[in-house]
């Protein structure tokens, strides 16, 4: 799309009127879809990677941050900041790669992509309403562009492809280990016992069923009212002061920066979790 500020044509990567960025345009909303990716990624059999470099164990909010940050350039800003961002990221994994003298596997790449669309998708459904299938092909052409870039083998060629390979990968890639565990400890460890919770909470009302079996996570009684009424205070814009009081201090102003439609140009640091 191409859009013009000043007489200036410039070219965004994704549509300003795209459900994408209606998606990753509230806080909340890009929160449930960390708070999915961060069941999965416990569970990925590549989740090794993330250890390599010590930062995720060692400090899983701020990966999380730093992660939705590069999101959220790519996702909003134009083309050229887009296309510098996904090159950013794919030259932080392969001086990853060559540090450890290895190489990330394609299928773990791929399980990344596939995770983004999914979650992106199950946490607009949770929060607001169900997509139409021209919405979820929207979803899948914007992420699927950035695994292009990526240089990404075996991607799937449409959306009916990628439900077919996003279920048969959840099976295949999927195992719960001792770095899953250590991984919960460390979630626990950071959020508290309280938020750590309900994070579980959200974890079970987003993820696969096949990730639900393998956390063993189970529903509470409270979780299904505690959504509805949040839910309504979304509609009535008083949502903030609950999402506030339930987040750690030292990231409130982070998370309030995340409801500000406009990206502003920053400085990507190599610092975004190794996936």
């Amino acid at each position: 799309m191409d859009k013009t500020t000043g007489g200036n044509s410039m070219k965004t990567f994704v549509d300003e009127n795209s459900i994408v960025r209606k998606i990753w345009g509230r806080a909340d909303t890009s929160l449930f879809i960390f708070a999915g990716a961060a069941a999965e990624f416990a569970l990925n059999k590549a989740v090794d990677w993330l250890y390599f470099t010590g930062r995720l164990p060692a400090d899983p909010l701020g990966r999380l941050f730093s992660t939705i940050t590069y999101s959220r350039v790519i996702l909003f800003a134009d083309e050229v900041s887009a296309l510098k961002a996904i090159d950013k990221i794919t030259a932080i994994h392969s001086g990853v790669e060559q540090n450890r003298g290895a190489t990330i596997p394609d299928w773990a790449y791929r399980d990344v992509l596939f995770m983004l669309i999914d979650h992106s998708i199950r946490s607009f459904e949770l929060l607001e309403r169900p997509l139409a299938t021209e919405e979820k092909e929207e979803i899948f052409d914007v992420f699927n562009r950035m695994a292009v870039r990526m240089q990404i083998s075996g991607l799937p060629k449409n959306l009916n492809e990628w439900e077919g390979m996003r279920s048969e990968a959840l099976l295949l890639n999927m195992a719960y280990s001792n770095y899953t565990a250590d991984l919960y400890r460390q979630y626990k460890k950071h959020l508290g016992w309280f938020r750590y919770l309900i994070v579980l909470q959200i974890q079970y009302l987003l993820t696969p069923k096949h990730v639900n079996n393998l956390l063993n996570l189970k529903q509470k009684f409270w979780i299904k009212p505690a959504m509805g009424l949040y839910k309504l205070l979304r509609r009535l814009h008083l949502d903030s002061f609950l999402r506030d009081a339930l987040l750690p201090l030292n990231y409130k102003e982070q998370v309030r920066s995340l409801d500000k439609p406009q990206i502003m140009q920053q400085h990507l640091q190599p610092s975004a979790a190794i996936k």
